[in-house]
């Protein structure tokens, strides 16, 4: 795939984007709940082998495949590691999905309201290695726990200034400002969100196109505005702690946004399923994610 092949997949493609990107913190609770327990592993590499093969098994199943999964986020050993003996990148290519890559280093603590993303002082680096192995983009996610209007403006303008770094290295941003669903504020929140982003989004050469993953809003139809803006490539939903049932019924009743779930997409497999059981259960839950992205409610 050339990149306007996977532009144009993203752009227009019916379906979702899978989220494998759980990255250090949040590998053991993964692991967990893959049925896999914390003494199974004694250091790092073991359990990042063990999250990898976790990961391949997802990508190589037969359920996995473009016709539904137009697009993956990556984690960066993910990106670097190999799956049927390609690189993952290549593997998920071969098979219609487009490749992404995590990039952020995990969250500041909170301030105004929100947790900013760490520094990222060898991000040049890894845009061009991600380049190379074909990678078509990248995800930054920071986080909103209270409707503040100066911690919310801060974090745009962090997740804008990262995209710019990414659009300059040739790859698309997927700009991440998580709104914490349990958020006491969560409405209000949204709404300021939705004006810092749009202030960012007509400030953007004409040019420029980003990628925005936000969490579902408490308003069904509040970002339509960001759906239709012309420097918006697509907007991707993150499931945000939701069961899959619950983003399922919440995405359907926003047009235009498809899915970019992680726990909600792997919740139902287990290491010690068969391959005929693990291969089910992914195909029941794309059945499901692809359904509430394609299908919406009326």
């Amino acid at each position: 795939m050339l990149d306007q092949d996977m532009k144009n997949k993203i752009a227009a493609g019916n379906g979702f984007i899978a989220a494998l990107d759980q990255s250090g913190g949040s590998t053991p609770k993964a692991l967990k709940g893959y049925g896999i327990e914390e003494g199974a592993w004694s250091n790092d590499e073991e359990m990042f082998g063990l999250i990898h093969d976790m990961r391949s098994r997802i990508i190589t199943s037969p359920a996995f495949s473009g016709e539904k999964v137009i697009g993956a986020i990556l984690f960066e050993r993910t990106m670097d590691g190999q799956a049927g003996g390609k690189s993952v990148p290549q593997a998920l290519i071969e098979r219609g999905v487009v490749p992404f890559i995590k990039i952020d280093k995990g969250l500041e603590d909170e301030a105004n309201g929100v947790q900013m993303m760490k520094p990222m002082p060898e991000l040049d680096a890894l845009l061009k290695r991600a380049r190379s192995l074909g990678v078509f983009g990248t995800k930054e996610r920071s986080v909103i726990n209270l409707a503040n209007r100066e911690g919310i403006a801060a974090i745009v303008k962090q997740q804008f200034e990262v995209g710019q770094q990414v659009l300059a290295a040739g790859l698309m941003p997927m700009l991440e400002p998580e709104i914490n669903i349990k958020s006491p504020e969560r409405a209000d929140a949204d709404q300021i969100l939705l004006e810092e982003l749009t202030k960012a989004l007509d400030a953007l050469p004409a040019d420029q196109q980003v990628m925005l993953k936000l969490s579902l809003p408490a308003k069904a139809g509040l970002f339509d505005a960001l759906v239709d803006h012309p420097r918006v490539l697509r907007v991707v939903a993150l499931s945000g702690g939701f069961s899959r049932a619950e983003a399922c019924v919440e995405l359907a009743k926003n047009r235009g946004i498809i899915a970019s779930f992680s726990r909600a997409l792997l919740n139902d497999l287990r290491h010690q399923m068969s391959d005929d059981e693990f291969n089910a259960s992914l195909g029941q839950a794309i059945d499901e994610i692809y359904t509430a992205s394609t299908k919406k409610a009326a």
